[in-house]
């Protein structure tokens, strides 16, 4: 059995960028691997439910080809988890136009797993019914009718049909919706190293060099896993890696510093040693998993909600600065009275954010102590139709513009446009209907696994 496995992690977003220079010294290392994770949540649920990547097709193309050529010439797999984006069926499929585009025009010949994240509505409704859906910290109700909306359904798998797929010789391996650590922790689990330590190597790789400094997912990095303990090196010579830094990734997007979890249970961080080796490594020591007790999976499913238009403008004239509650007040007032009946069902929203003052922490209480010299507005209007956001925003607009206030002085506009026109469409709006996890016992078989000789 062997007694170390080394592995890169491309970069931490596939489409995000790194430098070619990178890969190769990787390669050097002559790991047992390459892995990458292609998508997120965390661009919202946009993309989940438009079918639509958020980087673009030319950023995919420019990551894959150097990733595929080097697996391909060393003989290793390359494993992709969260294809597209989001990972469901219509990501999935543009990954795939382009993988197999990018095979024929570089002559590459290999077995190909493609394993499918999307679960059918139905499946979803029998669990809630029977008492097998929990909430997350960022769930909301739940109802048969926001399930059965969703336009996309997706669960995230861990490493069981990852492994599925290795063990039947792929050699490179899409999956769509994708714990971020399966991608990188699957292979040392099916070759019996330590879970727990694969695990945490795993949660450290997933982001490329963002463990190491000059901090950024843009950037390979190197990870060598041992019986007792692993190891993380950027593979560019400009970036070092430090125990605080590695440490500090351990707790990325996590709640509690002394573990996160995952499908395959709790990783216990409460025993870690984070030590220094060399100048530019860090040897991590001391992670353990305590393995769950039910299976479970989170499940993601976006619905559409309406369609979007915004409008951007620009305040410096303190009167109006200090008076922008009142006039996004006496604008939602107005408009509302304007409407008469209109959409049909009454159901929009209008809202202003006011860059500088409450933009980012929106809802804060009152204005700042001092106030900006300038601020950004944008007017977001949310509404059943397009056309239904396109005229309420109109109408929200130009009622900011010449709104009344009793300190005014001025009888031109409250607001500077930068753009002409000024009014710009946002298109479909999603929300994540469901975001929650779902016990089943038939993780292992959820997630189908279809295989290809290119």
């Amino acid at each position: 059995m062997s007694e170390e496995i080394r592995y890169v992690a491309v970069n931490g977003m596939l489409g995000y960028g790194y430098p070619l220079d990178s890969l190769d010294k990787g390669m050097l290392s002559e790991p047992s691997f390459l892995g990458v994770d292609a998508g997120s949540v965390d661009p919202g649920p946009y993309y989940l439910g438009s079918g639509t990547p958020f980087v673009k097709p030319a950023q995919i193309r420019r990551d894959l080809v150097p990733a595929l050529i080097a697996s391909r010439r060393a003989g290793v797999p390359l494993i992709i988890g969260t294809a597209g984006g989001s990972g469901a069926k219509a990501q999935v499929d543009l990954f795939l136009t382009i993988l197999r585009d990018a095979a024929k025009e570089h002559n590459l010949h290999f077995r190909l797993a493609v394993i499918d994240a999307d679960i059918d509505a139905e499946t979803v409704v029998h669990a809630y019914r029977n008492g097998r859906i929990s909430s997350t910290a960022f769930s909301g109700e739940l109802t048969e009718e926001r399930i059965r909306s969703c336009s996309a359904l997706v669960g995230q798998m861990g490493t069981e049909p990852l492994i599925q797929a290795l063990d039947a010789g792929a050699d490179v391996i899409v999956a769509g919706r994708c714990c971020d650590t399966a991608i990188f922790s699957a292979y040392p689990i099916m070759k019996g190293f330590d879970p727990g330590l694969a695990l945490h190597a795993a949660k450290i790789a997933e982001c490329g060099t963002l463990c190491a400094r000059p901090a950024g997912a843009n950037d390979s990095l190197i990870c060598t896993l041992r019986r007792d303990h692993f190891i993380v090196e950027p593979a560019n010579p400009a970036k070092r890696c430090f125990p605080d830094s590695v440490a500090a990734h351990s707790l990325y997007e996590q709640p509690n510093p002394d573990f996160f979890v995952e499908p395959e249970g709790r990783v216990d961080l409460s025993g870690c040693s984070f030590d220094q080796v060399g100048e530019r490594s860090v040897r991590v020591s001391g992670s353990r998993l305590i393995p769950a007790s039910k299976k479970t999976i989170k499940i993601e499913g976006a619905e559409l909600k309406g369609y979007r238009s915004i409008s951007i403008a620009g305040v410096c004239d303190p009167l109006v600065i200090h008076n922008l509650d009142f006039i996004e007040s006496r604008v939602v007032e107005t408009v509302a009275d304007n409407l008469h009946g209109r959409p049909e069902n009454g159901d929009y929203s209008l809202r202003f954010l006011k860059y500088g003052i409450d933009g980012v922490k929106i809802g804060s209480a009152g204005l700042p102590d001092v106030l900006p010299s300038e601020a950004g507005i944008v007017i977001e209007t949310i509404a059943p139709t397009q056309e239904d956001a396109d005229t309420i925003l109109s109408m929200a607009r130009s009622t900011a513009l010449h709104q009344h206030f009793d300190v005014r002085k001025t009888t031109a506009g409250n607001l500077a446009f930068p753009f002409s026109p000024s009014d710009f469409r946002g298109g479909p709006v999603y929300e994540f209907s469901v975001y929650h996890l779902m016990e089943t016992d038939e993780a292992d078989i959820m997630f189908p696994v279809t295989y290809e000789d290119l």
